[in-house]
């Protein structure tokens, strides 16, 4: 049998991938799942007992088999026994900040264009969910960058990253610091940004002066205010195309002969993204043909504004609008439509 094919040659090392081949060995993760789908995840250590509720197992009795077997507890409780994959670990790893769901990390890895090679930035890093999205989407001859403004998340995120990946990845470099000071402090250009923290308005402009031309900046926010402020802060700068803003939810499905209907769990909302691209030093988007909504940017609006949108001019004496209470249904639609 080939190398290639062989069970029990192991992924090299050099790849970085956190992902390991043939059977199970000393030093490993794995992750029990019982029967209710309840999961334990521990390292192997030999000579070691694992204790639950469904008594005990001998790590030993783990340690130099194939993954994806059943295994019977001390009191009949029955396991079954895999490695973690990735988004099965960043799920149940310790916190010290909220995790970028597996669902978002994925958005992020195929809508910002991340590619093995590729020199991506992050801030903040959280507790290294997303970290180890991008670091195996650069792969060992890429690098990632990471700004973390809080030391006690930054220790989190070590242990987390060196966990899975079994050591701290050497593409990998760790800043404990703002993005906004440190970044234009070491003069670093960078093919991709993600911004994951409560006001990525504010690195705006590091953002664009660190990216190359073309490259992408994306944006993870949790609230629709977060994600206004931040997509009017991208237009306001023009430096960058028209943003896009969007979320994705997730829901399974119950499959069981002719019983098939939505399932009871849903992952909804986590996050907004916004993507947009660098422009060339210089260069302007095209002017948006199509125009805002009525009062989009009225006196009301506080926010940054487009260069081509300016302050409406105060009127002192101007009295609020109102629609009478029974205004034709024809007028009340052509509003809609406008």
């Amino acid at each position: 049998m080939s190398d290639a094919l062989d069970p029990n040659t192991d992924v090299p090392a050099e790849a970085w991938s956190g992902v390991h081949r043939g059977v199970l060995r000393e030093g490993e993760w794995v992750r029990l799942t019982d029967a209710k789908g309840r999961r334990h995840n521990f390292e192997l250590v030999a000579g070691k007992r694992f204790f639950s509720n469904k008594g005990h197992l001998e790590h030993d009795d783990l340690i130099g088999r194939e993954e994806g077997f059943t295994i019977t507890s001390s009191v009949g409780g029955e396991y079954l026994v895999f490695r973690p994959l990735l988004s099965e670990f960043v799920v149940s790893m310790p916190r010290g900040a909220a995790v970028v769901y597996p669902k978002d990390a994925a958005q992020i890895v195929a809508m910002a264009d991340i590619f093995p090679g590729a020199h991506v930035v992050e801030a903040g890093v959280g507790s290294g969910a997303l970290t180890c999205s991008l670091l195996r989407a650069v792969g060992p001859h890429g690098r990632v960058t990471s700004f973390e403004r809080r030391e006690e998340f930054a220790d989190v995120a070590r242990k987390n990253v060196g966990q899975f990946f079994g050591a701290e990845p050497p593409t990998w470099s760790l800043n404990l610091g703002d993005l906004q000071e440190e970044l234009p402090r070491s003069g670093a250009k960078a093919d991709r940004i993600i911004l994951d923290m409560l006001a990525p308005w504010e690195c705006v402009d590091a953002a664009g002066e660190a990216l190359r031309p073309g490259g992408i900046l994306c944006g993870y926010v949790a609230t629709t205010t977060q994600m206004s402020l931040f997509v009017e802060t991208l237009r306001a700068h023009g430096g960058f195309t028209e943003p896009q803003a969007w979320e994705s939810l997730v829901r399974d499905w119950h499959v069981e002969g002719l019983a098939v209907r939505p399932g009871h769990k849903m992952i909804g909302h986590t996050a907004f993204l916004v993507t947009a691209r660098r422009l060339a030093p210089g260069a302007k988007p095209p002017r948006k043909t199509r125009r805002p909504a009525p009062g989009a940017y009225g006196s009301d609006y506080r926010g940054p504004r487009p260069a081509d949108m300016p302050e409406p001019a105060a009127d002192p004496a101007a009295q609020p609008v109102t629609e009478p209470l029974d205004a034709p249904a024809a007028a009340v639609e052509e509003s809609v439509e406008d």
